[in-house]
């Protein structure tokens, strides 16, 4: 099962903020789509981020792959996720 954590510096996070249920949605699609991989997601708000609020205030949540940089705008699926999981997992970063 995969770990969702906050704070903490991965290579995967699903931006949010607080009272933000879409984003409750997606740590569910993102937990759904990790299952069976052996994987690591940290939450982060976007208050936390420098910006964070004018690049992502709009989009959230979004969930990205920090190495690539690929981003998956909501709504995403968890078939997306595991594909963005499975792409990044090879080293076919874009």
């Amino acid at each position: 099962m995969p770990a969702i954590e906050s704070g903490v510096n991965l290579s995967y996070v699903l931006l949010g903020t607080d009272g933000c249920h879409l984003c409750e949605e997606a740590a569910t699609v993102v937990t759904q789509g990790a299952q069976g991989l052996d994987v690591t997601v940290y939450i982060d708000d976007i208050v936390n981020i420098e910006n964070g609020v004018d690049i992502y205030g709009l989009r959230i949540p979004v969930f990205r792959h920090e190495i690539s940089g690929e981003e998956l705008d909501w709504p995403f699926t968890t078939k997306d996720v595991r594909q963005l999981f499975l792409k990044n997992e090879k080293g076919e970063n874009s």
